[in-house]
């Protein structure tokens, strides 16, 4: 039998076992599954600073599509600490302290962050809790949270290699960072970072389900770029050249439906798909790992080092697929050749809703959400050790480091 036969064949045979097994589950055994089901209540507590509304709630009001871009996670993550049980109102009782702050809301008329005022909002909420409170001066940050959903976190820039010039803003080089971004060994994943999903629209998603009995009579998914030719005109630099290097493999093969156009059943087409890719972009992250997960599609997983959301909590590597940048003209070969029972037993634990929720910033809040896993990451760092605390009138950070741009007052 040839290859587009077998992968017929095969593509068939998937189909038909959605079907059968659309009901089944799987819980991930052992230590993932535990922490995956941890509850982070009575294990910390956090404070909440209250900040002038310029940081935060102002800035929404101005333009609302802060709201709904994937890069949210900084609001709701503050709703939700509001009225979290653990949040404490006496700072003296406080594991940790949380800085309100929202540097994606700046935006453009597209709806793209200006990554260039974020580091001055970010610098002067800083200094804002320096002088109303002592906690920052004891420890220069290092019992401090900062949410960074930025796509290089807080190297605060889209394109990596102004990223990995800029650096991490030199005031947060204590804190301990909750991002989208990560990948091993870079400049912008510093050691004790939180890596968080993106925000994806949970209600949006919801109202897109299918029936879970409906087959997945597509074998490959994507849409989204290819090129961008208006920040890469010469192409290669976007992506590594691994969307591009899709396209021009596979844009023919009956396989694999990808394209550039984004139905209005966008959704439902990922519940009928096998396999999603979910290749870098300008960052290695993207909201399509979210729908991935959500739709129990097995996400196909095309960035080179990257450090996935909550990888103590889900078993990434038992869920996804994971392709070498270099090997995505091998991608048809690789995805045909998985084993019906590997592919099976991925959909099976891709059913298990507390993955879904694990993805997810729901409003209200749900047990097991991102939101409790962020906590529960928290909670695994503490006790905090003695180096935390600084000496009296010890300094660790420099206030005046940085572009001079960044020095500018917000």
């Amino acid at each position: 039998m040839g290859t587009p036969a077998l992968a017929l064949a095969l593509l068939l045979a998937c189909a038909r076992a959605a079907v059968v097994a659309a009901q089944d589950t799987e819980r991930i055994e052992g230590s993932a599954g535990d922490v995956l089901e941890d509850d982070p209540v009575g294990r910390l507590k956090v404070y909440v600073y209250e900040l002038p509304t310029k940081y935060n709630k102002k800035m929404v009001a101005k333009d609302s599509r802060c709201l709904s871009h994937m890069f949210a996670a900084e609001i709701f993550m503050h709703r939700f600490l509001l009225s979290s049980a653990i949040r404490t109102l006496n700072p003296e009782e406080a594991d940790w302290f949380y800085t309100p702050v929202y540097t994606t809301c700046d935006l453009t008329p597209w709806g793209h962050p200006l990554p260039f005022k974020s580091p001055r909002i970010m610098r002067s909420a800083i200094q804002f809790i320096s002088k109303h409170w002592p906690y920052w001066n004891r420890t220069e940050g290092a019992d401090h949270f900062f949410v960074v959903p930025h796509d290089f976190g807080a190297c605060f820039h889209y394109q990596e290699e102004k990223a990995i010039e800029r650096g991490v803003l030199p005031l947060l080089r204590r804190a301990t960072l909750v991002q989208t971004f990560g990948q091993k060994d870079h400049v912008c994943l510093k050691e004790g970072s939180i890596t968080i999903p993106p925000y994806a629209p949970p209600q949006k998603m919801k109202t897109h389900l299918v029936p879970p009995e409906t087959p997945r009579s597509i074998f490959v998914y994507f849409r989204g770029l290819f090129y961008d030719t208006a920040n890469d005109p010469e192409g290669g630099y976007y992506a590594r050249g691994a969307r591009a290097s899709v396209w021009e493999n596979f844009k023919n093969n009956p396989l694999f439906d990808i394209s550039t156009d984004h139905p209005p059943t966008y959704y439902e087409d990922m519940q009928r798909a096998i396999f999603c890719l979910c290749p870098l972009g300008w960052a290695p992250w993207s909201p399509r790992l979210v729908e991935a997960v959500v739709f129990g599609c097995i996400p196909v997983i095309i960035a080179d080092d990257i450090v996935l959301p909550f990888a103590d909590a889900i078993p990434w590597e038992e869920i996804g697929v994971f392709v070498a940048e270099d090997d995505v003209p091998k991608l048809d070969t690789i995805l045909t050749s998985i084993p019906m029972e590997v592919i099976l037993r991925k959909q099976r634990l891709l059913a298990n809703p507390s993955m879904k929720q694990a993805m997810l910033f729901p409003q209200p809040a749900q047990p097991g959400d991102a939101f409790h896993q962020i906590l529960n990451g928290l909670a695994r760092k503490l006790p905090h050790g003695q180096d935390v605390f600084l000496k009296p009138g010890q300094k660790v950070l420099n206030w005046t480091q940085g572009p001079r741009g960044d020095l500018k007052p917000w």
